[in-house]
């Protein structure tokens, strides 16, 4: 797998310690479920994280599955936060 993190991704995961945790979830929308991943600084204890080889962070998944590429990027303007994307895409297909 390859890890595609913007400046910004790194830096605000090294101020919060240099781990980061992926996940996927589910929703239901439009008669289907949609799976996202969703991203942390921090292990939320409800997962089974297992670590994974990436360069400049510590990166920690519960995926039953790893894509070819997993990108990172912050968003947000007043509440920063950390978003991973399977593949260049923000849902799993």
């Amino acid at each position: 797998m390859n890890v595609n993190a913007s400046a910004a991704a790194l830096e605000f995961v090294r101020e919060r310690g240099g781990k980061l945790y992926v996940w996927s979830r589910s929703s239901r929308c439009c008669g289907g479920r949609l799976r996202f991943l969703a991203a942390a600084t921090r292990d939320d204890g409800k997962h089974h994280f297992r670590r994974v080889p990436a360069q400049e962070l510590e990166l920690y998944v519960d995926l039953p599955t790893l894509p070819a590429e997993l990108e990172l990027d912050v968003r947000g303007l007043l509440r920063r936060n950390i978003r991973a994307y399977w593949d260049g895409c923000a849902w799993i297909s």
